[in-house]
């Protein structure tokens, strides 16, 4: 099998020579260890010798603001460059005192048109560039409902979601057309050519969700459905990112058509892949799986590659194996990384 044989059958459960594996996509500050490791120059490089089966591609966003798509929204007004590291959902948006929808129009928001911003030329070149036989995955994220926390602050915008959800909504619905517009983009430019899109929304704490089912169901699901929706009109598998533990939101995910959950938390609350597998086998496909809160950066590389052979006897199909969170830290050995893969990459007899 190549590697996007192996994701298809990965993806829909179907037999595989050995699972599909995702490096994710490491930290600046990890990548310059990773590189040394593995001889290589670049993180493009670090994916072709590593073993992963994906090719992953950021959306290109440039606009005054960013040079993001995932935090394309100035929602402080202030036309400064938004910082992508140190960003944060908690601080007061410029909707954070608005009482009403007539307030939330009268600040007259300036909602970014995605067409002025990104490039199909180079949408196409970055998809291009991708090795003929690996899985071209595009980064979309589309975290709507982490973009509407931080229009309000977090605590403004969830006790607005109980006392006025109006406004809310409002603000709710220009993101998702937002996103829906430079998914649309993107996949025009890129037509038969992407295999899989990341999207998704941080809902899970290491114990349980941060907000309730009823929350999930009326000011997440709806924008999501649309957004997979969209991808798989044109055959493009949604792999779902939420970190946390969020079991009990699986099933409603299920439902709004994802065809993987990502990342496997492995030390949250209900999310180990042994409790994933009884719940929920057969119904949806995993990625994920190897904990990076303690066993990456501080266990030995045959703990790692223990971890993934309990890993491949509980899942022989149905789970893309990778870090248990995409952002590789620096603090994770590049010798586990290498045990990760090596195991991983493994054909057995």
């Amino acid at each position: 099998m190549n590697s996007i044989e192996r994701f298809y059958a990965t993806i829909e459960r179907r037999p595989v020579d050995r699972p599909a594996c995702w490096l994710g996509d490491p930290t600046l500050a990890a990548v310059p260890a990773l590189c040394e490791f593995y001889g290589v120059d670049n993180v493009n490089e670090l994916k072709k010798v590593c073993g992963d089966d994906f090719y992953a591609v950021d959306i290109p966003y440039e606009s005054p603001h960013c040079s993001a798509i995932f935090a394309a929204f100035d929602w402080y007004m202030n036309g400064s460059n938004v910082d992508t590291e140190h960003r944060t959902l908690t601080a007061d948006g410029c909707f954070a005192h608005c009482e009403d929808l007539d307030d939330v129009k009268a600040v007259n928001f300036p909602w970014p048109d995605p067409e002025k911003y990104i490039s199909v030329e180079e949408c196409k070149r970055r998809v291009e560039e991708a090795p003929a036989d690996k899985t071209v995955f595009a980064l979309m994220w589309a975290c709507h409902f982490q973009d509407t926390c931080a229009a309000f602050g977090m605590q403004t915008a969830l006790m607005n979601m109980i006392e006025d959800p109006e406004m809310v909504h409002y603000v709710d619905d220009h993101i998702v057309d937002f996103y829906l517009k430079a998914q649309k983009i993107f996949l025009e430019a890129t037509k038969g050519k992407v295999h899989a899109m990341l999207i998704g929304d941080d809902i899970g704490s290491q114990r349980g969700l941060m907000v309730s089912p009823q929350v999930i169901r009326e000011f997440i699901l709806p924008g999501a459905k649309k957004l997979i929706d969209q991808a798989h009109s044109y055959g493009v598998k949604i792999i779902y990112h939420s970190c946390g533990s969020i079991v009990d939101a699986i099933p409603m995910l299920i439902e709004a058509g994802v065809d993987a959950i990502h990342p496997i938390q492995a030390l949250a609350a209900g999310m180990d892949a042994k409790n994933l597998k009884e719940k929920f086998e057969g119904k949806v496909s995993f990625c994920g799986g190897v904990d990076t809160q303690d066993l990456l950066p501080n266990g030995t590389p045959e703990q790692v590659r223990a971890k993934v052979r309990e890993l491949r006897e509980l899942f022989p199909t149905g789970l893309i194996i990778s870090p248990s969170h995409e952002g590789l830290q620096p603090d994770v050995p590049p010798r586990n990384v290498k045990a990760l893969f090596d195991e991983a990459t493994k054909i057995y007899d």
